[in-house]
């Protein structure tokens, strides 16, 4: 490989790989929406039925921070496979997790004819 073909890998040359001003900021939104779900559930400024609504929405938000800032996840062109890479292990999760769910209730309704 020649010299200039291994700069052009250097993760240094991304802009957001690395980037201490994009861990600061992930960091930041990360503690700011932990402290946010605390106030949530220690204030009662939210109804007691929407709480668990409202922690599942900012955990799906500190999900997008924390893949964003911190994996590099996201459309840019030198991070298309990497999301792409994320998106199918997910999907293959997804597919474990809920097939054996479905299995364990069908197995758990037909087992049970008295109920």
């Amino acid at each position: 490989m020649s010299n200039s073909h291994e700069a052009g890998h250097d993760h240094a040359s991304h802009g957001s790989h690395g980037a201490l001003k994009s861990y600061t900021v992930g960091f930041v939104l990360s503690i700011v929406l932990t402290l946010i779900s605390f106030w949530i559930v220690l204030s009662g400024a939210v109804a007691h039925d929407s709480i668990e609504l409202w922690l599942a929405l900012f955990a799906v938000i500190q999900l997008l921070v924390q893949l964003g800032f911190f994996l590099h996840l996201g459309a840019n062109p030198e991070q298309q496979q990497n999301t792409a890479i994320f998106m199918f292990t997910a999907l293959v999760l997804g597919i474990a997790v809920g097939g054996s769910l479905w299995v364990m209730h069908n197995a758990n309704v037909l087992m049970m004819p008295g109920m």
